[in-house]
């Protein structure tokens, strides 16, 4: 029984190593393109089970720091993202064969004087004992690695972290641990709160992606931990969820985050989220708009990588001492934007501004509506009448929107006893047609953000929701009469959007995902709903409902 008062849950592999090209552990060590490549490395880790790795390093022999990639997709797998992701823009003259998943590529790296340093993680593929996913076991054992690492006869003993997604998941968790010899870490797009962020988006359940991951991560000739087991007996947030959470307060290594706007549903909350909490002082953070992958490996960003690591694992003085604190990149439509240096996140000199819904006319006002107002949706988009309610917006003059936004809703059901309501914030053009934006990894018809709500959820955490931001508590259900008219705040994922004068926001209110895509295509689905009947939207008089819109003047010359 874990300290929480859970017990993890295992079941079976979801398939057997070699059937995603794992062959069983025989070290070799080999010289190749002037490196020297160390294959099937064990481990031992501080209980004793061994878990292998891969080290690519200089055959020059000189001291090296080493970069870790930490994560449950193999070790030996180089990727050809284009094969299974056609629309994610890596192109295959980004990567050498050498490259694993998501990771550092130990072609680009070990020229430039790293060693690379891939990993199976404890019960995945054919490392030693029982697998967990982003536990404290793990972080120990990553910790445990670290400290390999730095130890070395080759290390020059300075250790950094990169990687995206799980790989910077990771990173959060033994960053909070403080290994000696980890010197810096590169957070590139990951989660940091597994609940809020991926498996219950406003306290919905994601039915798609999360069951998706364990086949991914499950490949084992051990036990792996059985992720939807466990997400079906922890409903709510409880000791299990806040397991899988680093402690932000004690990261205090140099860090530089990476975010985008585009893994609206992924990871693009957690990883800003990660940057806002951790007591790193030194520490810089880049936001973009576009697919992640392929701007992890694009060369531009690699050369900003190396400045950041050059500095901090080799003491190499680089332009890094002059970047701004904060890029942020200020879109127009798809992969077209600018990028803003600032100081903070979030900007301190937003100005938070609200919009009150018009449910007669369907607008945004700037100004509260006098008269009482309610419109109605099909909870289900399946009946007659309307599916969703919008609401637009024309700018009188250019503005940026960067930052959090929050939607104010009275509503009530019909006809049931909860609703799942799902919310987008869109850009259109001058002449009212959708702009589209870059969108999780391959789709190029994304929203400016989004935002999700099962109205049973509602209650806030008081401790740590600000006026823009509401973050919910997720303790119990709150069940809603039929007919009954509660306020709800939902939480609108972070963007970063710039409106010339005439083009219009609009805003989305639905009872289904609102951007959705065939199976089997990788995207978020929510459909273990909740919804019967129909939605109503109460506006205008005593009913406050707007919406709460991130305004960032230009700064002052």
């Amino acid at each position: 029984m874990k300290p929480g008062g859970f017990e993890y849950r295992f079941r079976k592999p979801l398939g057997a190593p070699e059937e995603r090209g794992g062959a069983p552990p025989v070290y070799r060590r080999t010289v190749e393109n002037g490196m020297v490549i160390e294959r099937d490395v064990a481990v031992a880790m501080r209980d004793g089970i061994k878990i292998y790795i891969d080290v690519f390093r200089p055959a020059d022999e000189k001291p090296a720091p080493s970069l870790i990639g930490w994560g449950p997709y193999g070790k030996h797998g180089h990727t050809n993202y284009l094969e299974i992701f056609p629309n994610c823009g890596v192109k295959t003259e980004m990567q050498s064969r050498y490259a694993a998943f998501e990771a550092p590529d130990p072609g680009y790296w070990v020229p430039q004087g790293y060693a690379v340093i891939n990993v199976d993680i404890r019960g995945t593929w054919y490392s030693q004992g029982d697998a967990t996913y982003l536990s404290p076991e793990e972080a120990e054992d990553y910790y445990d690695v670290i400290e390999w690492a730095g130890t070395q006869g080759w290390s020059n003993g300075k250790v950094g972290l990169s990687g995206v997604s799980y790989l910077t998941s990771s990173q959060w968790r033994v960053a909070a641990l403080n290994p000696p010899h980890l010197a810096a870490i590169n957070p590139y797009e990951g989660w940091t709160d597994t609940y809020r962020e991926v498996a219950r988006h406003g306290g919905i359940p994601e039915t798609s992606f999360w069951p998706y991951l364990p086949g991914r991560w499950g490949r084992s000739t051990t036990r792996v931990e059985d992720l939807l087991a466990e997400a079906k007996e922890h409903p709510f947030f409880d000791a299990f969820w806040a397991s899988k959470a680093a402690d932000f307060s004690t990261i205090k290594v140099p860090a530089y985050v990476v975010a985008s706007w585009t893994d609206q549903g992924l990871h693009t909350r957690g990883t800003l989220e990660g940057f806002k909490k951790i007591a790193s002082k030194q520490k810089w953070l880049e936001v973009h708009g576009r697919k992640k992958w392929a701007y992890f490996y694009e060369q531009e960003n690699v050369r900003r990588q190396q400045e950041f690591f050059a500095f901090f694992l080799k003491g190499i003085p680089t332009a890094v001492t002059q970047w701004p604190k904060v890029r942020l990149e200020a879109r127009e439509k798809f992969y077209v934007g600018s990028m803003k240096a600032e100081n903070e996140w979030p900007i301190s000199r937003t100005q938070y501004t609200k919009l009150y819904l018009d449910a007669t006319t369907g607008s945004l006002k700037r100004q509260a509506v006098p008269e009482e107002q309610s419109f109605s949706y099909d909870a289900r988009s399946e009946g007659p009448g309307p599916h969703r309610a919008q609401f637009d917006l024309a700018f009188d003059q250019p503005t940026e929107l960067i930052g959090h936004m929050k939607l104010k809703l009275w509503m009530a059901p019909d006809g049931a006893d909860d609703m799942d309501i799902f919310v987008a914030i869109q850009k259109l053009d001058s002449a009212g047609k959708l702009v589209p934006f870059a969108f999780w990894t391959q789709f190029d018809d994304g929203p400016v953000a989004l935002g999700w709500l099962r109205a049973s959820h509602r209650e806030l955490d008081e401790t740590q929701s600000t006026t823009y931001q509401p973050i919910l508590a997720h303790r119990r259900e709150l069940k809603i009469e039929s007919g009954a008219v509660v306020p709800l705040e939902i939480e609108i994922w972070p963007s970063g959007t710039r409106f010339e004068a005439g083009e219009q926001l609009r805003l989305v209110v639905q009872g289904i995902d609102v951007y959705r895509y065939p199976k089997p295509t990788m995207a978020d689905r929510h459909e273990d709903t909740v919804n019967r009947g129909r939605h109503v939207i109460y506006a205008g008089g005593k009913y406050d409902s707007h919406l709460l819109i991130p305004v960032v003047p230009e700064k002052a010359r």
